[in-house]
């Protein structure tokens, strides 16, 4: 990586943390103070930057944001609600708090006995609206709870965390597969029996794209990777770089080359490629493909570092149609997920 475009990531990374730190109370989609995905992504990237770069006035953000907020965090039991516990571990060897060990813990076990599951013993996802969502199956499942699962695996070394995050990761993949495209589908739905409006939806593959290395990750030396597991992830982003678009965006629904190109998404994904290159799950030559993204993503990001062309927070929608007219406005997980990619970006070859 040449010296300029450090510069120039380090700067855009700089931007997108200097914004979405700022004081959003009260913007469901920035404000960190509520306890659910949206700021759970947000603090994910968050540690992702500060263990890319060193900046301290990341992880003080992190310690600050934890003391305020880690009250709420038995509030709530849904699988929206663990994502923020992903980061308790790293907190628990900063601060040697062992408040933030007891509390990933139990959030671990609850995830390991009592969350509810589908017939068919998938993670069902649930929310902190009042709204159910039974016997279905969402992609968004693997990273706001899996990955939280398995990070609570590796810090503390869980067997039975890595065990069922495994066996989640593998059950989301049989289920969530078509096998034509080898992509993966936003739903399904164990009581239907069907992928409901069978959406091939980018964001949804660029959860599990940028989760699976990272899940891998942690639970290795805890129980044995299966060729199931890191074939499936391969064949995933063989299948995604089939749809993938001159510009470097991946339009909001995969297939629907017509529909808005949208930056979440398409920065999850190049995110992924870059996490399993480093890791050792890609080859290094699939590094390549991440490049258009990243010039696209940054050049998305404005001068005050808000991430544009970010689609809004999507359940399974009705139709593939209805996906295309979701709006876009900015959100920590769309901030979060370019941060991941330029931070994945900046601790590449050469850094």
């Amino acid at each position: 990586m040449s010296t300029a475009r450090n510069h120039s990531l380090r700067e855009t990374a700089g931007r997108l943390f200097a914004y979405m730190t700022e004081d959003h109370a009260g913007n469901w989609g920035l404000d960190f103070d509520q306890w659910d995905w949206v700021p759970g992504v947000g603090v994910i990237a968050i540690r992702d930057y500060y263990e890319s770069t060193g900046r301290t006035d990341a992880m003080d953000f992190l310690v600050r944001w934890a003391e305020k907020n880690r009250g709420k965090a038995g509030g709530s039991r849904a699988v929206n609600a663990m994502a923020p516990f992903a980061v308790f571990p790293e907190l628990h060897r900063h601060t040697s708090d062992v408040l933030y060990r007891d509390l990933a813990l139990a959030a671990g076990e609850w995830l390991l006995r009592e969350a509810p599951r589908t017939r068919e013993g998938a993670l069902e996802h649930t929310v902190t609206e009042a709204v159910q969502f039974a016997e279905q199956v969402w992609a968004d499942t693997v990273f706001m709870a899996v990955l939280p699962l398995s990070e609570m695996a590796k810090s503390y070394g869980n067997r039975a965390f890595a065990e069922e995050a495994l066996r989640q990761l593998l059950l989301h993949y049989r289920l969530l597969r078509d096998e034509e495209s080898a992509v993966l589908f936003h739903g399904w739905n164990c009581a239907a029996g069907n992928h409901m409006s069978a959406a091939r939806w980018t964001r949804a593959n660029a959860w599990i794209a940028l989760a699976t290395p990272m899940i891998l990750d942690n639970i290795r030396g805890l129980v044995p990777i299966p060729p199931e597991a890191s074939d499936g992830y391969r064949r995933l982003i063989d299948g995604l770089l089939a749809f993938a678009q001159p510009s470097g965006l991946w339009p909001t629904v995969l297939d629907r080359s017509g529909f808005y190109p949208e930056t979440s998404g398409s920065a999850g994904i190049a995110a992924g490629i870059l996490r399993g290159v480093r890791s050792g799950w890609l080859e290094p030559s699939m590094r390549v493909h991440s490049e258009r993204t990243i010039d696209a993503v940054t050049a998305a990001v404005d001068e005050r570092g808000e991430v544009r062309g970010v689609s809004g927070g999507t359940p399974v929608l009705e139709s593939v149609e209805a996906y295309n007219a979701i709006p876009q406005y900015p959100t920590l997980y769309g901030q979060g997920l370019a941060l991941m990619l330029v931070s994945e970006a900046l601790r590449g070859e050469g850094e």
